[in-house]
């Protein structure tokens, strides 16, 4: 039963699930102290995707939906009930684990499983006040923010060993020191990727994956956990450090977690591995800039024009894809315009052979600073200054050589 609401009343879905009538009426009496129009659904049994249960009008149409779920009768059977208002009311979900067991195991799976956090049975009247109040200023101050829009930028190597990973921590480092800018850097390999070893950070906490999964309860606060912090300012997103054939990333969660991200910082960079597979498109669908990275040598190269083939059959992906030489040398190298030539599209970023240099910038875990007096810093103080809108590339005249922004050539 739903109190009515005015215009500018949150509405509010109460659920509880596997609780005895007293506690969930006292829940649901507790709820009805606030400002809100309440409606509450008491659920005897789990519920789930296969268990799906009667959901009333009020509910679909709530502003909130506030799940209290008993996780001491079947913790299976709670962690998939979770799971299942998540997606069914996603961004506008919060749940809450009861039980009896405070060991960490417990919070642990009911946090992975979607709930906000773990109350203690019996319930003190204070935990359930404290609970409602957290949520109407959250609202309240969500409700009425204008989220910032991000700029995505993906980085995807045409083979391994190309650099990649260098280049994308070089650019986050880059836009943290020289422009101040708050970025995220995310590590987006499936496992054992290299972003927080060239950063000397300690990545093995939490990582992308588990932020993903972890889409539905996603905020501010939430984030703060699974961050890694470097020194200059820049905050990193790790990928998993160990090996599970059974983990996979579920693209749409992918791209709800991207757009989340956007409001959060000024650039979210992302190295990822060299696919065509459904994850890598996401990623791709949400980015505003598509850099692919290569090498002047053939295999970079015949690697490079096949990408480029396979995503050039989409106009928006097309236009917003741009390709990177590393390690580009005036000695030895497949010359630019032999490289335009084989992949039919302008080389825009030309970046100089600074391998030992570079190197031993990984070794140490500190990436070269712009303070370093080198053509490779050089650039990339150019480039962060051409993504921030304070320098602009210059098209190049007919037979000389490219800039570090180059323009296709007129010959």
């Amino acid at each position: 039963m739903s109190q009515p609401a005015s215009n500018s009343t949150i509405t509010v879905a109460l659920l509880t699930v596997a609780l005895d009538r007293d506690l969930a009426d006292k829940i649901a009496q507790a709820a009805s102290q606030h400002k809100w129009a309440v409606s509450h659904d008491d659920f005897d049994e789990y519920v789930s995707a296969v268990r799906r249960p009667a959901i009333s009008a009020d509910a679909k149409g709530a502003d909130l939906v506030i799940a209290i779920i008993d996780f001491d009768r079947d913790p299976e059977g709670a962690t998939e009930t979770a799971a299942y208002f998540q997606q069914l009311f996603f961004g506008r979900f919060f749940a809450a684990a009861v039980s009896t067991n405070s060991e960490p195991e417990l919070l642990l799976a009911a946090m992975r499983a979607g709930c906000n956090e773990v109350l203690k049975n019996p319930l003190d009247p204070r935990q359930l006040a404290d609970l409602f109040d957290r949520q109407e200023r959250q609202w309240s101050t969500s409700s009425g923010r204008t989220r910032s829009t991000g700029h995505i930028l993906s980085f995807f190597g045409a083979k391994g060993g190309v650099g990649t990973t260098t280049v994308a921590v070089t650019l986050a480092y880059y836009l943290v020191r020289q422009k101040s800018k708050r970025v995220l850097l995310i590590d987006n390999h499936p496992e054992f990727g290299h972003v927080c070893l060239y950063l000397g950070l300690d990545g093995t906490r939490y990582h992308f994956d588990e932020l993903i999964r972890n889409v539905n309860r996603l905020d501010s606060t939430l984030l703060r956990g699974f961050i890694a912090k470097h020194s200059c300012g820049l905050e990193v997103l790790s990928s998993p450090e160990s090996h599970d054939p059974s983990r996979t990333v579920d693209p749409d969660a992918l791209e709800r977690t991207l757009e989340f991200l956007r409001g959060e910082y000024d650039y979210i960079i992302l190295d990822c591995q060299t696919s065509l597979e459904e994850v890598s498109l996401a990623v791709m669908d949400r980015s505003d800039q598509i850099y692919i990275v290569a090498t002047p040598d053939i295999g970079a190269i015949r690697d490079l024009s096949r990408y480029i083939d396979g995503l050039g059959r989409n106009e928006s992906t097309s236009a917003r894809l741009h390709v990177i030489i590393n390690r580009y040398s005036s000695h030895g190298a497949i010359a630019v315009e032999q490289i335009e030539k084989a992949i039919r599209v302008p080389v825009e970023v030309r970046l100089c052979n600074a391998y030992t240099e570079c190197q031993r910038a990984i070794n140490v875990g500190e990436p070269i600073g712009p303070d370093k007096k080198s053509e490779i810093s050089t650039q990339f103080s150019r480039w962060t200054s051409i993504l921030t809108g304070e320098d602009t590339p210059k098209a190049q005249p007919a037979k000389k050589s490219f800039s570090l922004f180059g323009q296709k050539r007129t010959e």
